[in-house]
């Protein structure tokens, strides 16, 4: 884990937040998420939605964590100090939100006999571990796969019943690992749900002979909203007895795929890290800002575009924070990298 990722995990995980100028104490996310419990959350599951229910296709919603180059959470953020930028030009906001709602997580684990089950062991047990950072307003959907994905569980409230499919997964019947497949599929599965959602993937980052091919893998993540948490599951083993290539470009894949979509990448050497690091992705998950745009005709073109993101003051200028000792930071942001616009047809 760099050093930067170890202090961000830190931070999140502690609960801590430093607010931007004007000076403020440093203060408790805890006590912010307490507050947020009490908003009304959803009582009807993230189900694919039908046409008549979609949004205006137009628009481009982009999820955004704001951070100190410590680690600590910058809450308190108007639309102001936002400023979007689509191939280098600058977006009118049309919508903004803290974050608020539940969330809607998907645990997709790799479950296959391929190095005696071993990995598929640890998989299990990362995979029931992380329910406990979870919510009771929070949906979370369990799949696993192999050969081929499986839906063992949909989208629930109960963690209890995820935790008991778990339990009963049985011994793996397949040896091979077919990660690209799956998680093809599970972004499909995934298009039509409400809101803000996500995947917790836990996985060595190996790929047998999936179908789909890594480059229609990252094409797929390039139209994509759902963000990817990638936890490495093989770290420790290859760390104590030595990577190959094979390793260095599974490591790769994973942290390309939370890149792209502005998620995370781990790769814990040790059981102990494990609880810091879900409440790392539970507590950025929890802090994001959602902001929503749609681009002029003429950018609409079907055509992959890059996204800029800058956190500035009421100025104009780049945003500078102070902690509680009178030392500045810089910011760090963390969101996708872009998105595919929507072909404007001609009329």
């Amino acid at each position: 884990m760099s050093n930067f990722l170890h202090t961000f995990v830190v931070a999140i995980g502690a609960g801590l937040v430093l607010l931007p100028l004007p000076l403020s104490p440093v203060s408790s996310l805890v006590r912010t998420q307490k507050q947020e419990t009490g908003a009304a959350a959803r009582t009807e599951p993230p189900l694919t939605v039908d046409a008549t229910q979609r949004s205006d296709a137009s628009l481009v919603s982009v999820n955004v964590l704001v951070t100190d180059d410590d680690g600590r959470v910058l809450p308190g953020l108007k639309p102001c100090n936002f400023r979007i930028l689509d191939n280098g030009r600058p977006q009118k906001l049309v919508d903004f939100a803290p974050a608020s709602a539940p969330i809607t997580i998907v645990v997709l684990m790799e479950y296959s006999a391929a190095s005696y089950s071993y990995f598929a062991g640890r998989s299990a047990d990362w995979g029931a571990a992380f329910l406990r950072h979870l919510e009771s307003r929070d949906w979370v959907a369990l799949t696993t796969f192999d050969l081929q994905p499986k839906v063992q569980v949909d989208f629930t409230h109960k963690q209890d019943e995820v935790r008991d499919a778990i339990a009963w997964l049985g011994p793996p019947r397949f040896q091979e690992v077919n990660l690209y497949d799956a998680l093809a599929d599970t972004l499909e599965k995934l298009n039509g749900v409400r809101g803000r959602k996500s995947i917790l993937l836990l996985a060595t980052g190996l790929d047998t002979f999936s179908a789909t091919t890594l480059e229609e893998m990252y094409g797929k993540l390039r139209q994509t909203d759902v963000t990817i948490f990638s936890i490495g599951l093989a770290e420790a083993e290859y760390t104590r007895y030595g990577s190959g290539v094979s390793y260095l470009q599974s490591k790769n894949s994973l942290a390309t795929f939370a890149k792209m979509t502005g998620g995370l990448a781990l790769f814990p050497r040790f059981q102990g890290e494990m609880p810091t690091i879900f409440r790392s992705v539970v507590g950025y998950l929890r802090s994001e800002y959602t902001l929503t745009f749609r681009p002029p005709p003429e950018l609409r073109d079907g055509r992959y575009h890059r996204l800029q993101m800058e956190i500035v003051g009421p100025d104009g200028k780049p945003l500078t924070v102070t902690d509680e000792k009178g030392n500045n930071h810089k910011i760090d942001v963390f969101t996708r990298q872009g998105y595919t616009a929507q072909l404007n047809k001609p009329q």
